[in-house]
């Protein structure tokens, strides 16, 4: 994987789209949101940019997209709204958009309360996993990857409850207070439970990922927070997205970390748009490391 600090510094030109997974944003967190702001600068400096990807996880914790919408509604809160850490980073991908680069979110673990009212502030949609995207000649799957971590058997009915449309209902239904407390003992049941869980079982189950890969040519996913990409039978390939991290705390110029993807494509190609695809014949995607120095 090659590193690099801008987006700008790699083949800027040839850079078409940008996907990243797990950022885990929050208000606790200011370093993994300045990190963000800086990738999202990368993206407006791209000439040739054509979509950003939110492959789930944006977000730490999502509680319902009325929690910053209700900011919109109140002309008292237009102080809170302007000092809002989200603000910031709405701003930016509004004019991300206004420049023509379309932006696709994905739900994630923990942020599957995530609404299409809050993605319309900046003009962003959201899609459904799997999601297929052509590059090249080959078909990629993209989804968040906890679907395919299969073996944890605890997990997945805790996950087939909470995207029930019907519990949602009930959760958002919930006043703010009740949420935050649901929110807070979910996390810390499963703090707990991963502490005892075999590593193996929190990774994707081989036998679920054959089984999603058997019209396609390539899976990309986050979730596991393990960055690598593995070979698969018959010359297909499986690539991990890695999680936003804070490195080097402690020292006086920390950094913050993530393996992104990227999709490129000859400068002078003339690239197809229709529904699912944007890529010419030469096009090409491959991991590579984001480093952002915190200022």
């Amino acid at each position: 994987m090659q590193s690099f600090n801008h987006l700008i510094t790699t083949r800027p030109h040839e850079v078409r789209q940008v996907l990243i997974s797990d950022l885990h944003l929050s208000l606790d967190e200011p370093a993994l949101v300045q990190a963000f702001l800086a990738l999202l600068d990368d993206c407006l400096a791209l000439p040739a940019l054509k979509r950003l990807f939110i492959l789930g996880d944006w977000f730490e914790v999502w509680l319902g997209d009325d929690v910053y919408l209700s900011l919109l509604k109140e002309k008292s809160s237009d102080e809170s709204r302007q000092t809002h850490w989200l603000t910031p980073l709405i701003i930016k991908l509004k004019k991300l958009r206004i420049e023509g680069c379309e932006i696709l979110v994905m739900h994630g673990n923990r942020d599957f309360l995530l609404g299409q009212p809050f993605c319309n502030l900046f003009g962003g949609e959201l899609i459904e996993e799997p999601y297929n995207l052509t590059v090249g000649q080959q078909n990629y799957r993209l989804e968040h990857g906890d679907a395919l971590c299969t073996d944890d058997k605890k997990y997945q009915f805790f996950r087939k409850i909470m995207r029930n449309r019907l519990i949602q209902w009930y959760l958002l239904n919930k006043p703010l207070e009740k949420r935050l407390a649901i929110a807070d003992k979910m996390r810390k049941n499963s703090q707990r439970n991963n502490a005892n869980k075999a590593a193996y079982i929190m990774d994707v189950n081989d036998d679920a990922v054959a089984i999603v890969m058997t019209n396609n040519d390539a899976l990309l996913h986050g979730h596991t927070h393990r960055p690598d990409i593995h070979l698969i039978a018959n010359g297909k390939k499986r690539y991990v997205l890695g999680d936003w991290r804070l490195l080097d705390k402690d020292k006086r110029q920390p950094k913050v970390s993530a393996v992104i993807g990227v999709v490129t494509g000859d400068e002078h190609s003339n690239d197809r748009l229709n529904s699912n695809n944007l890529s010419s014949d030469d096009a090409e995607f491959g991991l590579f490391v984001f480093e952002y120095l915190i200022k």
